[in-house]
């Protein structure tokens, strides 16, 4: 029989199999690194585009809180300028509001009663004066009752003058208070 050698075949086989080997392992190895420098390369992307995404709202959120401060600011001064003009609109109010008191307390004071001093704190008025007699001040506490704009009268004092400066024609000095307040609507006097 004759002798063939198959060994070099064989060598050859088995080293050309390991050259494919290594070239496939190299190629799968490129494939691979480029597959996670693809995948390193869209999540970076992904990243940035979220980061400027972030920075986009965080300037926006800036913005949006710098104009709710600006709308405080200017909450604050309506409310100012509200208030101001709510002053102004009471003040406006109660500009007649003396002409009706003294109109109102030419009308109450009756014969026979000399007032000396009013005094207004804030919707309380104190009336002194000097009376006749202690019926004219009583007649004139009926008057201011049935007035408009003064209202719940309260006497303080009534009592015979003594000493050097007595006034003989209005002997008895008192003393009242009555709250200021202007009627409703439909009752006001012109």
């Amino acid at each position: 029989m004759a002798r063939i050698n198959l060994l070099p075949w064989r060598e050859e086989l088995r080293q050309e199999r390991q050259r494919n080997f290594l070239i496939a392992l190299a190629v799968v190895a490129l494939i691979a690194a480029g597959a996670v420098f693809a995948v390193n390369y869209v999540y970076n992307g992904l990243i940035s585009g979220q980061d400027n995404r972030n920075n986009f709202l965080r300037a926006e959120i800036r913005k949006l809180d710098r104009e709710i401060s600006r709308i405080q600011e200017l909450e604050d001064v309506r409310d100012r300028l509200i208030a101001r003009k709510d002053v102004i609109e009471r003040l406006q109010a109660d500009r007649s509001a003396m002409v009706h008191l003294f109109n109102q307390m030419a009308r109450s004071v009756p014969e026979g009663i000399r007032l000396r001093s009013i005094r207004q704190s804030g919707e309380r008025l104190t009336i002194t004066g000097a009376s006749q007699s202690s019926t004219r001040v009583s007649t004139f506490l009926r008057n201011l009752e049935r007035s408009p704009w003064l209202h719940t009268p309260t006497l303080n004092i009534v009592e015979a003058e003594t000493g050097g400066d007595r006034d003989p024609e209005h002997p008895y000095r008192f003393s009242l208070q009555v709250r200021v307040s202007p009627p409703a609507q439909d009752q006001e006097e012109w």
